[in-house]
Parts: structure tokens; C-alpha cells; sequence
């Protein structure tokens, strides 16, 4: 008798033990709102993309004035957004009359014509987004 008793008495803690535990891993969920679910630090990361430029001439060397194209891929950046070709002169950044939009997928292709004789120092921007230096010599 005493063997039978002292193992219901031990069922009946484990099972309020059990029931107190449920309640309890309950109530936190009901007290957590489904909004604030915590990401992980790469979910995180990934929602933020840094914009980036990619740029790439079709030539390395051309005559002045005759047409060549730069190509590239953007990341974090609108679609429909301009692109625009800027050289440097002189110490500073100038903006030329040549542009192109973003297409859905990222990319854009753009007509250039340049008369500066020399090695020039081009890169493409969008709004406070450029890309790496590249150059084009002008023969």
C-alpha cells in the first residue's frame, strides 16, 4: 500500500510540475506580441542591402568622340533611378550629359562620347552611390 500511494503522490507532482510549466511557457507566449518576433543578425543584414555600383567599359582605349559603351549591375538602388557618368578634371568630380536608367533586374548600359585627350578618370553615381574608379584613355 504504501508503495502504490508514494508512486501516485510522485505522478501528482510530476503532472502539476508539468501543468505549471505549461502555463507558464504559455503565458510568456501570450505576453510576446507576433510583431516583435527578434530576427537573426543575418535577417537583419540581409533586409539592409548596401547600395552598390558596378561599372564596366567596353573599351580601354578610344579616339575622341567616337561612341563606347559602360555597363554595370546595381544592388539597394531604385529601378527607373538614373545612372549618370562623372570624370575627374582637374581635382574634381564633373557630371557629363550622359545617363541611363536602372532596369528591374539591376543593370544598365550607357552611351559615351569623350573629347578630353588622355587617360580619364570616369565613374558612375546614383544619388550619393558611385562606383569604383575605372578609366578610358582618349587617343
Amino acid at each position: 500500500m504504501i508503495v502504490v500511494k508514494r508512486h501516485t503522490v510522485r505522478i501528482a507532482v510530476v503532472g502539476a510540475i508539468s501543468a505549471i510549466s505549461v502555463a507558464v511557457a504559455g503565458s510568456a507566449m501570450a505576453a510576446t506580441p507576433a510583431g516583435h518576433i527578434a530576427l537573426p543578425a543575418a535577417a537583419h543584414a540581409a533586409a539592409a542591402v548596401k547600395a552598390g555600383i558596378t561599372a564596366k567599359p567596353s573599351v580601354s582605349s578610344v579616339r575622341a568622340w567616337d561612341l563606347f559603351r559602360v555597363t554595370g549591375k546595381t544592388a539597394g538602388l531604385k529601378a527607373g533611378s538614373k545612372v549618370t557618368l562623372q570624370q575627374k578634371q582637374h581635382g574634381n568630380w564633373v557630371t557629363l550629359p550622359a545617363s541611363a536608367p536602372i532596369s528591374r533586374s539591376g543593370s544598365y548600359s550607357l552611351g559615351v562620347k569623350l573629347g578630353l585627350k588622355g587617360k580619364n578618370g570616369l565613374r558612375i553615381v546614383s544619388g550619393n552611390t558611385a562606383s569604383p574608379v575605372f578609366s578610358v584613355t582618349v587617343r
